[in-house]
């Protein structure tokens, strides 16, 4: 296997060389719709987050602030609202003439195919890999939000001269979110072993890696040949003697939304000023779909405390410790306590919300009371008129 070009540039732009050598993938198959009514008609990587976001924003906002300028987004099923979201990547400034952000849907129609799962998507999107010029690849998921520095791992790999390096958090605290998630379980020596999904290992597996492409393209023939489904389970850990595989141990700020738990725990979690700041301040932008919208309008009777307002909204009644999107209208007299209310969804007068989640474009007519509990809170699903 051939060592990985030197990361130095002539005109001396060594960081955007280097990164030029790294394209991304974000992976969507493997991940489940576990959002309940919030995945009803999207995808888990569209369901929006922070009253403004969408849970994909993260990570391909992490690649494109470390210059990654070719990625491709694998998914299966539900992706019209992903589309309209990403659209040409403009925002992320992927619309390109060449490379920039590919949107990969299954459709592919041949015949002699004999790839299962996951495998499906790198088999017959061969061409993306082999038309770019980068010599590794990044692959991701959507669950897990973090503003991570992948020049640093991408780095660590080089220096390593790894064919694979894996990306894990060591927890303190092991949330309820982290029990079925997989963990990585390494040797006396410091190896990587195995992966397993033992509650009492620390060590979570982030879902995201760094693989040769050279190296990537064998192991899905390899997988494929074996009638495997995944590349990573089947191709990497198969193959852990043949392959020099190392591991990054992210330490920042780190949220799992693989359930609607966790989502309106982290949700909710982000109105404390110190953990807004390590995921929006501490480094780079997340970026998201530009919507031209009017400031929030505040009547002379609105009530809001700690909470976080979009764009585009008109309070007249009161809000605590919630979470607007763009476009909510709270009547008069309304109150809202600690919910997440998404776009253009309006709040008749009288009407009471505590512990609740709304999806999109919902109305509630006045003098309506919903109270749901804080471990458990009530969803009504898009587009309702209650």
């Amino acid at each position: 296997m051939k060592k990985s070009q030197s990361c130095k540039d002539k005109s001396g732009e060594d960081g955007v060389y280097l990164m030029k050598q790294l394209m991304g993938v974000i992976n969507l198959d493997g991940e489940q719709d576990l959002l309940r009514e919030l995945t009803y008609f999207r995808c888990g990587a569209s369901v929006p987050f922070a009253g403004r976001y969408r849970l994909i924003d993260f990570v391909l906002s992490n690649m494109v602030n470390e210059r990654i300028h070719d990625v491709a987004v694998f998914t299966r099923q539900k992706y019209r609202s992903l589309m309209d979201h990403l659209g040409t990547g403009k925002p992320w400034e992927l619309d390109r003439k060449r490379g920039g952000l590919f949107i990969l849907p299954p459709d592919w129609h041949d015949p002699t195919d004999l790839s299962q799962g996951e495998l499906q998507h790198f088999h017959n999107n061969r061409d993306f890999f082999l038309r770019g010029s980068a010599e590794h690849v990044l692959i991701t998921g959507s669950q897990f939000i973090c503003n991570i520095n992948y020049k640093e791992v991408f780095n660590q790999h080089l220096s390593t001269n790894s064919d694979v390096t894996i990306i894990y958090h060591n927890t303190r605290k092991m949330e309820p979110e982290f029990h079925s998630e997989q963990k990585l379980e390494f040797n006396k020596g410091g190896r990587l072993e195995r992966i397993t999904t033992d509650v009492s290992n620390p060590n979570l597996y982030m879902k995201m890696y760094i693989i040769r492409k050279d190296v990537l393209l064998k192991l899905v023939d390899y997988c494929i040949a074996r009638n495997n489904q995944h590349l990573l389970l089947d191709g990497v850990l198969a193959n852990l003697s043949k392959l020099k595989v190392s591991c990054y141990a992210y330490e920042g700020y780190l949220a799992v939304i693989n359930s609607i738990d966790s989502y309106y725990k982290h949700s909710m979690s982000i109105l404390d000023k110190s953990v807004y700041k390590k995921l929006f301040l501490n480094r780079n932008p997340i970026y998201t779909k530009i919507k031209d919208e009017p400031p929030t309008h505040f009547s002379k009777e609105a009530i809001v405390h700690q909470s976080i307002i979009a764009n585009g909204c008109l309070i007249e009644g009161t809000v605590e410790n919630s979470i607007l999107f763009r476009g909510v209208h709270v009547h008069k007299d309304a109150v809202i306590r600690n919910s997440i209310v998404m776009q253009r969804c309006d709040i008749h007068q009288g009407t009471i919300l505590e512990n609740m989640i709304l999806d999109k474009d919902i109305l509630l007519s006045p003098k309506r009371t919903f109270i749901g509990a804080k471990e458990q809170p009530y969803i009504i699903a898009k587009r309702k008129v209650i």
